[in-house]
């Protein structure tokens, strides 16, 4: 039980961790990125771009589609416009798992020690500065401490019987990624904390590959739930993301294990092979979807017109 509780706690400081960062992130650039956002958003391209460039930056696909979702029901973007940067955010969150695979721990405690110190200024740009960086050094403090916990956890019956079904049955895993994910609401955390169990050999790439799938589905349910009463094009924009994340699913869960030998021949450590198939998995299914982008929002239109 009480290894359940430790879970649990770094779980809640992993998600305060990337909750810190997109403040300060975002409080950096988030006035600036809203005018970029509706400022690139002519054709489907650009929106793909600023998608991509304003994820990476804000940290959180989820964040972007949620701006996306406000903007449309501000009427200062139309559902159509949103096409492109939907596609672009899943391309820009990957970035998040690639920073995830650099060894910080060396240089966690003086990120947090300056941070806390950042704190007591007054200066927004310099206290935006010091979430940065007690974010950053949280994220990582979890992480090791979840490759810690694996073993434990492990030891655990019923844990080790769901590891062990998750290792021969990737629908399970899948389910567990898209069920966890819209509980916490960040697939970040949900493929970092698979990243972490990965890195001690607790499952296999390919159990953690569907986590990140059904990971990516999951976090829909936060733009779903920002569109609720925001109107009629508000919700295609929120709905256009689900068909993106369950299309790329329905596409790529056959080829799993194809997917997982090209990650492995990409890089060794498991932490970075899964952050390299998270990459693979979205670019690839943004690029078939991008160029007939027109049609696939006349598809969402269609199929989730409704009334206003």
């Amino acid at each position: 039980m009480l290894y359940i509780l430790l879970f649990i706690i770094l779980a809640g400081c992993f998600l305060l961790g990337m909750t810190m960062l997109r403040i300060g992130l975002f409080n950096l650039s988030g006035s600036t990125m809203e005018k970029w956002l509706q400022k690139m958003t002519r054709t489907p391209f650009l929106g793909f771009l600023a998608g991509i460039g304003m994820t990476a930056v804000l940290q959180s696909s989820s964040a972007v589609t949620v701006i996306a979702v406000g903007l449309v029901s501000a009427r200062i973007l139309t559902f159509p416009q949103t096409i492109g940067i939907i596609l672009g955010t899943n391309i820009g969150t990957t970035v998040t798992l690639e920073f995830f695979t650099f060894d910080l721990s060396k240089v966690i405690v003086p990120l947090l020690l300056i941070g806390s110190v950042l704190q007591f200024f007054k200066n927004v740009k310099i206290k935006s500065s010091s979430f940065i960086l007690l974010g950053i050094g949280i994220i990582f403090t979890s992480m090791n401490g979840f490759e810690w916990l694996s073993g434990p956890l492990a030891d655990i019956e019923y844990i080790d019987n769901l590891i062990y079904v998750m290792k021969d049955h990737s629908v399970i895993s899948f389910l567990t990624g898209t069920l966890l994910t819209a509980i916490i609401q960040s697939s970040t955390v949900i493929t970092g904390i698979a990243m972490s169990f990965l890195s001690v050999g607790t499952f296999p790439l390919e159990t953690g590959i569907a986590i990140m799938i059904g990971a990516n589905i999951g976090t829909c349910a936060t733009a779903l739930f920002a569109s609720i009463g925001a109107g009629r094009e508000a919700r295609q924009t929120a709905f256009a993301h689900i068909w993106l994340n369950v299309g790329g699913a329905i596409l790529f869960f056959p080829f799993i294990s194809l997917l997982a030998d090209l990650s492995r021949l990409l890089a060794i450590d498991p932490n970075t092979q899964l952050a390299h198939a998270s990459v693979i998995y979205n670019v690839v299914c943004s690029l078939i979807v991008l160029p007939f982008a027109k049609e696939f929002g006349l598809f969402i239109i269609k199929l989730h017109g409704g009334k206003k």
